[in-house]
């Protein structure tokens, strides 16, 4: 499993915003030029969080975005999974994958579905808090 940039950027920006820790609205420039990611493709990332109801947004003079709930509140799990879809690592423990034709005897499954769960159950115990807290030494 390798998460991609739009995973590592969204969970910097949350952690951005966690660390400004009040309910003032930051600018996306602001924002893109503290993490040092492009204006342009932070939009597109700003834009998935906010349809998720992660952040809340207001465009305009004195707009920008914040989170809507404690940092502790948001599972670095629930952040990656908005935004690379899966944390899978293969492709046929993906939910609503089709089905593979080799599952009934597949002696390889259960192995995938046991990572799948470790990595799930791995990222779900870390929120934003704990890595503002433990600055990522988890």
């Amino acid at each position: 499993m390798i998460v991609s940039t739009k995973g590592r950027y969204a969970l910097r920006v949350m952690l951005c915003l966690a660390q400004r820790g009040d309910d003032a609205y930051i600018p996306l420039k602001e924002i893109a030029e503290a993490e040092d990611i492009s204006q342009k493709y932070l939009e597109s990332i700003m834009t998935i969080l906010s349809k998720a109801g992660f952040l809340d947004a207001v465009h305009g003079k004195g707009g920008g975005y914040r989170l809507n709930r404690k940092p502790g509140e948001y599972t670095v799990g629930s952040i990656l999974r908005l935004t690379e879809g899966s944390l899978a690592p293969v492709s046929c423990t993906t939910q609503g994958a089709a089905a593979c034709s080799r599952s009934s005897c597949c002696q390889t499954l259960p192995m995938w579905e046991r990572l799948e769960k470790l990595i799930n159950d791995f990222f779900e115990g870390i929120t934003l808090e704990d890595l503002l807290r433990d600055g990522g030494a988890i």
